[in-house]
Formats: C-alpha cells, sequence, structure tokens
C-alpha cells in the first residue's frame, strides 16, 4: 500500500532501527514507547489488521508470537515479564492499518487483563 507507513519502513523509503528481519516479518522500535522496550513485529505482506488475515495467513500470527519471544529474550525482558498485544481495528486501538503486534516490557505493566 503506498500510503502505508509500516510498508514504506519495510521498502526502506522510511529509516527505521531493524531489530529483527526474515523473509515475512520485520521488527522494528515503536516511534511513541509506551515501556523502556516496545517493538512492533509486523508482516512484510500488507495486511490491514487481524480481521483482515485470512485461513491461509493464519500462521504468521504464531511467526509473529515465535519472533516476540526470541526478541524479549534480546532485550532482555523475558525473565521478568512482557506483554505481546495486537489491536484490531479503531475501536481496538489500532492506530496503523497494517497488522502488528506490540512487544512491550522494561517496567512494571498496569492494566492487568488476566
Amino acid at each position: 500500500m503506498a500510503d502505508c507507513v509500516f510498508c514504506k519502513i519495510i521498502a526502506g523509503e522510511v529509516p527505521s532501527d531493524i531489530r529483527y528481519q526474515d523473509d515475512k516479518l520485520i521488527a522494528f522500535p515503536d516511534i511513541n514507547p509506551l515501556a523502556p522496550v516496545h517493538l512492533l513485529i509486523i508482516p512484510k505482506k500488507h495486511i490491514a489488521s487481524l480481521a483482515e488475515l485470512s485461513e491461509g495467513e493464519s500462521p504468521l500470527v504464531g511467526e509473529m508470537a515465535r519472533v516476540a519471544n526470541q526478541l524479549a529474550k534480546k532485550e532482555g525482558i523475558a525473565e521478568k515479564g512482557y506483554r505481546v498485544v495486537i489491536n484490531c481495528g479503531r475501536q481496538g486501538g489500532q492506530g496503523v492499518s497494517h497488522l502488528h503486534m506490540h512487544l512491550l516490557g522494561g517496567r512494571q505493566l498496569s492494566g492487568a487483563l488476566g
């Protein structure tokens, strides 16, 4: 998508501190971090939201979680704990219309969900 900032990061048109990259996924810091570690893990293929994920694309979410675990270890937050979040749609808090997973940690996070 020509107007998608995440697609522009993937294409190298917008600079970012890439922390992980493979043939399907890329991860980089959130520009408005909510924790000392706040990374975004996104598929390279433009998928607007979790609701737009096709059955054949659903394994991407598992790959995103695998990368989140790997990055949590690399960033030194795995042992104390961290949060992963996928917001879906505007009312769900999704700010960019490109599927992405937030990895947050490095401090006590509030708002326990369970």
